[in-house]
């Protein structure tokens, strides 16, 4: 199967055979075939899945790669066990710090290439006969989340444009009451001039 397009129709009936885990160098046509092929293998396989990292382009921030990971990746900060003002016990512990994981990264003309797979747990699995016990996940499309990433990106870089308008437009405005105060500062002088012209003149009189 190298080198060629696996869609989640394909994956779905292999998994269905029980012939078909993800390898390193599987492409798939889109990030949502990606993911939900490995949503379907960790079902099947008796573990849920979350998205973890995610890579963006420096140049238009575009999600370039992305990790799926086990739901027990990582582990919970001490913090949220030991708070001091906790009235009710804290969750029980869903992170165990599993290594299981898929990393996959974007390629010329769309495509998606695992890069990275973990495949060992460092927990029991579930029972694949009561697939009902697994947690839900987040089954948002992809392109609806790049989607809304790149509308945050868009926003961010019409405030920043905004506010680079308003900066101008305070400068010219700062620099004319500067203009302005220089100007008055010169007609005050020359009025103060004028009034030891007068007082001089007035004295000779005297």
């Amino acid at each position: 199967m190298d080198n060629e397009f696996i869609s989640s129709e394909q994956a779905n009936e292999a998994l269905g055979l029980g012939n078909l885990e993800p390898y390193t160098g599987m492409t798939f046509q889109s990030l949502d075939d990606a993911r939900d092929f490995y949503f379907e293998y960790a079902r099947r396989t008796g573990f849920s899945i979350r998205t973890n990292r995610i890579r963006h382009s420096l140049k238009n921030m575009a999600i370039i790669g992305r990790d799926f990971v086990c739901s027990r990746e990582g582990f919970r900060a001490a913090k949220h066990a030991h708070r001091k003002d906790r009235v009710l016990p804290p969750r029980p512990v869903t992170r165990e710090g599993c290594k299981a994981m898929i990393r996959l990264a974007a390629r010329d003309g769309g495509k998606w290439v695992v890069t990275k797979f973990v495949h060992e747990h460092s927990h029991k699995l579930m029972d694949r006969k009561f697939p009902g016990e697994l947690p839900t996940v987040n089954m948002l499309s992809e392109e609806e989340k790049d989607k809304k990433i790149q509308d945050l990106y868009n926003e961010l870089h019409r405030e920043r444009a905004r506010s680079a308008t308003f900066q101008q437009q305070l400068h010219m405005i700062l620099k004319d009451l500067e203009e302005h105060a220089e100007f008055m500062s010169i007609r005050v002088e020359d009025i103060v001039d004028s009034l030891k012209r007068v007082e001089l003149n007035d004295s000779s009189f005297n």
